[in-house]
């Protein structure tokens, strides 16, 4: 591969290497610092000494890395807000309620009971203070969206995030940490007060970003074929109906309401288009450059300046630059500077899934894409074409397949055929779109403008649902680990290695690869299936319990949730998550037996036997108890109470097995419970 032998390679991957290690292990800034000053003394230090000797240029290439390593580790510590004195996690020391000024900074997608923002504290409690937070406003009427920019006070608790509270969850904790937010508001709009809306060049781009939107919705647009174009054009998917979101993931075609490199790529051709008739003078190339950097950039912060389109903007800046100096812009070479830049700027944008969904589907694109269109070469234009589509969507595919199993647990079978019918139509809508869009920044857009455009959406809309009901071709609850996931991709770069070039070493490396990726998932199987374990589960106001010997799962719960277990996201988690099936479904009973202990279960009957001497005590569904005379009788050696006891209750069963000196497991402030 010649991309790895550009310097630059080894210093982007040691960097990259540098933010993992921080995210997981948090070394002192002091020990940081101090090993790139080291590092650099040694590097001059070879520079200026001995640079002509082989063993020096090694030493110094090794130096390299290691500063490159250690600089990833200062960025990450430069960007981590925590760190700093003045940030809100520093200045609050419990969660009780403060005197909160924030600015509203993002509109993000509105719950069934929540208007939800992202905003940046500014003071608290009247002392200056910084760090971002989600905003939730309960609403009890649909009240109208908050301006970007506008200042709110408003007297509320800021809650930390917390980690999962049950077994293989998605840490939704660690997502919003990722990206600096550390926080969540849960206010009314009666308890706070909007003030002035501050002008920004981040709020004027979402305000006329709104704007245009409002014109849009004027035009007599149907809406739902509005909400896929403002997602297919400005990168704004909050309210796409969650059928309609179904559908596109169902048929493998949920890539193309995010903005990304297929988005920006159009924008590029079509500004250079409209450029065309200035004369190539040494002047007017710079100034068809400034407006091209200028038209990509807007267009980005326009589009919300998510992890795809920061990547895609600026890889599209690198080779618009490249053409104005008139040399060839290596593409590999300009995907490993705009990553490199990107987390220079954003360090956390490494854990994006689109992030890194993004960069492996382009790179498996721009590398197993050549060989794909070499095995078969159409006499026709149209075959041709067809052929193209084809071996750009396998290649992506190929490369984003085992990231997309490990963090969806799903594979679209139909995706050819989703990418076959809609990538020619996607670029007569973007074509239309961007003119709608257009003349939406100006006012209100004519329907000889939105009905081809609306009709377009709807043929796309009904194309994906079609595919989508086809849902035997969609293999859903793949279990797969990290470890495999690395495995998997150690798998297809050594076939594509010996696909490239066939010859025998590489053909036993990719075999290895294939039985060492079989071997573990065998291994993986056995150690999950070598488990027996009791879990109450902490489900908001109903219980769930599981019961799991080896592979086999029984599952105690209501009825309503027993018969819609296979949509149940906390027990489906669980399964995948362990290699395991829910062999049984049963109600919720008051005595259970697990590895010689007793469990009993107080639901809201209250109806218990004085005969039963049980170890583990569980409480459900809120029942009127005397606790102190219920644990003289049992003196169990466990209290568990799920999340739908109401907490007054819970909060006195608390206090008097505190007092008894009996462990006592909250879920819904601990999380599950596992026996």
């Amino acid at each position: 591969m010649k991309i790895l032998q550009f310097p630059l390679t080894g210093i982007t991957f040691a960097f990259i290497f540098g933010i993992i290690v921080y995210q997981n292990y948090h070394p002192e800034s002091i020990f940081v610092f101090g090993s790139i000053l080291i590092g650099l003394v040694f590097m001059l230090a070879l520079h200026f000494g001995c640079k002509r000797k082989p063993i020096c240029k090694s030493f110094f290439g090794i130096l390299t890395l290691g500063i490159s390593f250690f600089i990833g580790l200062a960025t990450s510590i430069f960007h981590n807000e925590s760190l700093r004195q003045n940030h809100y996690l520093n200045q609050l020391a419990e969660e009780t309620s403060h005197q909160i000024t924030l600015q509203v900074n993002e509109k993000l997608k509105s719950s069934a009971k929540n208007s939800r923002y992202v905003a940046n504290i500014q003071n608290v409690d009247h002392h200056k203070s910084f760090g971002k937070v989600i905003l939730n406003i309960r609403q009890y009427n649909k009240i109208q969206d908050l301006p970007i920019g506008s200042q709110v006070n408003l007297f509320g608790t800021i809650y930390k995030n917390k980690n999962p509270f049950n077994p293989n969850q998605f840490d939704y904790g660690r997502y919003l940490e990722n990206q600096q937010i550390y926080g969540q508001i849960y206010t009314d709009e009666k308890q706070m007060v909007i003030g002035k809306t501050e002008s920004t060049l981040w709020s004027r781009f979402s305000n006329f970003r709104t704007e245009i939107i409002r014109n849009l919705s004027l035009s007599q647009f149907k809406k739902e074929e509005l909400n896929i174009m403002i997602a297919l054009l400005l990168g704004q998917q909050q309210d796409i109906s969650p059928d309609v979101l179904r559908d596109y993931q169902l048929a493998g075609a949920v890539h193309i309401l995010s903005v990304s490199g297929l988005h920006v790529g159009f924008i590029l051709l079509f500004v250079t288009f409209l450029l065309k008739p200035l004369a190539n003078t040494k002047k007017n190339t710079l100034i068809k450059l400034i407006i091209i950097l200028l038209s990509l950039w807007s267009y980005g912060i326009l589009a919300g300046l998510a992890p795809s389109v920061v990547r895609s903007v600026t890889m599209f800046s690198f080779v618009a630059v490249g053409n104005h100096l008139r040399r060839t812009v290596n593409v590999f070479h300009t995907l490993l500077v705009s990553m490199l830049l990107i987390l220079l700027w954003k360090p956390s944008f490494l854990f994006d899934v689109g992030f890194q969904l993004s960069y492996l589907a382009l790179f498996f694109i721009l590398w197993l894409q050549p060989l794909l269109a070499e095995i078969w070469q159409p006499k026709y234009k149209v075959t041709q074409y067809i052929w193209d589509i084809l071996t750009v969507s396998f290649a992506a595919q190929i490369g984003t397949l085992p990231l997309s199993i490990y963090y969806f647990h799903q594979f679209p079978g139909l995706f050819f055929v989703t990418n076959v019918i809609v990538l020619p139509l996607l670029g007569i809508i973007m074509i239309v779109g961007v003119i709608a869009i257009v003349v939406a920044c100006f006012g209100k857009v004519p329907s000889v403008v939105t009905k081809p455009l609306e009709f377009l959406i709807e043929l796309q809309n009904n194309m994906i649902q079609w595919i989508a009901s086809y849902e035997d071709f969609v293999f859903r609850n793949i279990s797969f680990t990290s470890a495999m996931l690395w495995i998997s991709y150690f798998v297809i770069i050594a076939i594509i290695i010996w696909f490239k070039k066939p010859n025998f070493k590489r053909l036993v490396i990719a075999l290895l690869s294939i039985i060492t990726l079989q071997s573990l998932y065998i291994s993986t199987k056995l150690e999950t299936h070598n488990t027996e374990e009791f879990i109450v589960f902490n489900a908001r106001k109903s219980s769930i319990i599981t019961q799991r010997k080896n592979k086999s799962v029984t599952v105690y719960s209501n009825d309503s949730i027993l018969a819609s277990l296979e949509n149940n996201t906390t027990i489906q988690a669980y399964l995948v998550g362990n290699f395991c099936q829910a062999k049984e479904k049963k109600r919720l009973q008051n005595l259970y037996y697990f590895n010689n202990k007793k469990i009993l279960l107080i639901d809201s009957l209250a109806i218990y036997s004085p005969k039963i001497k049980p170890n583990i005590l569980i409480i459900t569904n809120s029942p009127k108890l005397n606790m102190e005379r219920l644990l003289e009788v049992y003196k169990p050696q466990q209290v568990i109470a799920d999340a739908s006891n109401f907490k007054s209750y819970v909060r006195l069963w608390e206090v008097t097995c505190n007092k008894e000196k009996i462990p006592f497991h909250y879920t819904n402030e601990k999380g599950f419970y596992k026996i």
